[in-house]
């Protein structure tokens, strides 16, 4: 398995001899305007990319999309990505998907493609009414690599771990949030949930969006077990 960290939640991952790119945001850096209701009211995305998006879309077997925020499938994204290569979603993103002309492949529980082995799990984006507007968010496992999608730690992460007893997870832990209401990704203490259950994580979505506070350093220094790759890096697991 090999794992590129693109930018924020970007990532193309390599796997069962498929090349999926995960979360697309391949707006310039200062494209959108700072996310509303939040600190540091600076423009989006505030790192530039590591590599040219259009390299970023070449050879992809794949596109697997978690929920359709603009962090996750920006105007960039919807411009360059293939047209002739499945766009996997969760079902109440099929119709958006579609009239954009992607070949958007829903997945409403468990999926096997090409050999490959994909299915939706639960995630919830903060809490309370902070995570009933932003919903509906997905994680999802394909093989023995779970993507958390953007959730914070809550039961339903829990058991997805046990159901799926994944071999490596990548969570994204930015520490974003709004003005109020809390963390609507993982921070540190979530993180080290996720780290004493999965034998290799993988920490992305941070420094990249006004709103992701939780700096590399800090999490590094709480959570030494989790691997934080930088922008453009490939890890081999």
């Amino acid at each position: 398995m090999r794992i590129t960290l693109i930018r924020s939640a970007t990532v193309i991952v390599e796997l069962a001899g498929k090349r999926i790119l995960v979360d697309p945001m391949l707006d310039d850096v200062g494209a959108r305007p700072p996310i509303e209701g939040t600190a540091n009211q600076v423009a989006n995305p505030t790192v530039p990319l590591p590599i040219p998006a259009e390299e970023v879309v070449r050879d992809l077997d794949a596109v697997l999309v978690t929920h359709r925020h603009r962090d996750h499938l920006d105007a960039r994204a919807e411009e360059l990505l293939p047209r002739d290569v499945p766009v996997f979603c969760q079902p109440e993103d099929e119709e958006a998907l579609r009239e954009l002309g992607l070949a958007a492949r829903p997945i409403e529980h468990a999926f096997r493609w090409d050999g490959l082995s994909m299915t939706r799990t639960p995630a919830r984006h903060g809490s309370g009414r902070v995570a009933e507007r932003l919903a509906p968010v997905s994680g999802f496992v394909l093989d023995d690599l779970y993507l958390a999608g953007d959730t914070v730690w809550y039961d339903e992460v829990e058991a997805t771990l046990d159901r799926h007893r994944p071999r490596v997870a990548v969570v994204n832990a930015g520490g974003a949030e709004f003005l109020e209401g809390g963390l609507i990704v993982m921070g540190p203490d979530d993180v080290r949930e996720v780290v004493a259950r999965v034998p290799t994580v993988f920490a992305v979505h941070m420094e990249a969006l006004n709103h992701c506070f939780l700096e590399r350093a800090a999490l590094a220094a709480a959570v030494p077990e989790v691997l934080i790759p930088r922008d453009g890096e490939t890890v081999e697991v």
